[in-house]
């Protein structure tokens, strides 16, 4: 894309900073990440709006300043071991590539698996991996991790996914209440996961992040 450099500078310049996201990790990986390389190639074109991006499925992609609020609440440092639930493109899990030790991603979505590894692999990062799976198991595998990052709503937290945070841990997601929704920081204390709200936020639920409903006749 023509003048990407200089589109990541005003998104940085216009979306992320007036945010208040200052911290010099988050902005030179902003900085450096073009955005457009993760992104469907329908909208390559508005990479750099200040909207979210649909990336088909129902799924979108955050806004610039959201996942930069989001990191700079996680507090994320250059030995966090992160996991990102639903990165769709790979996007998100670029931009922690420069910023932690390493980054496993989950996405249940074949297609969009295929395009992160290919995306990832385009830029040279080496320290993210991409897997293909439920996105509420996460990657037990793998765990436990510092920091988990769920791009996308939330209804209710499946239990199976903070518990591979280590102890002390953070976790981010945007839970929805309706169309209504807000990030949430979760810290692992004592085996168990203490949320507070951070800002508001919207993001279409996840597959196997919604509320059980009950039915009465």
């Amino acid at each position: 894309m023509a003048g990407s450099q200089s589109l990541r500078t005003m998104m940085v310049d216009t979306q992320v900073r007036p945010s208040d996201v200052t911290k010099f990790p988050i902005i030179a990986a902003m900085l450096d990440v073009p955005r457009e390389d993760f992104v469907p190639s329908a909208v390559q074109d508005v990479a750099y709006m200040d909207a979210p991006l649909a990336l088909g499925a129902g799924r979108e992609m955050p806004e610039a300043r959201t996942l930069a609020k989001m990191l700079d609440a996680l507090d994320i440092q250059a030995t966090d071991q992160v996991l990102i639930i639903g990165g769709g493109y790979g996007y998100s899990a670029a931009v922690l590539a420069h910023m932690a030790d390493s980054v496993v991603m989950v996405e249940d979505d074949a297609d969009m698996v295929g395009e992160a590894e290919a995306a990832l692999a385009r830029a040279d990062i080496l320290n993210a991996a991409v897997l293909e799976g439920v996105l509420a198991e996460g990657a037990p595998k793998a765990a436990p991790f510092d920091v988990i990052l769920v791009e996308g709503g939330v209804e209710a937290m499946p239990g199976a996914l903070t518990d591979q945070l280590r102890e002390g841990g953070r976790i981010a997601a945007i839970f929805q209440t309706g169309a209504l929704g807000e990030v949430r920081i979760g810290h692992r204390i004592d085996g168990n996961t203490a949320w507070r709200f951070d800002f508001n936020a919207a993001a279409p639920v996840l597959p196997g992040f919604g509320a059980t409903r009950s039915f009465t006749l």
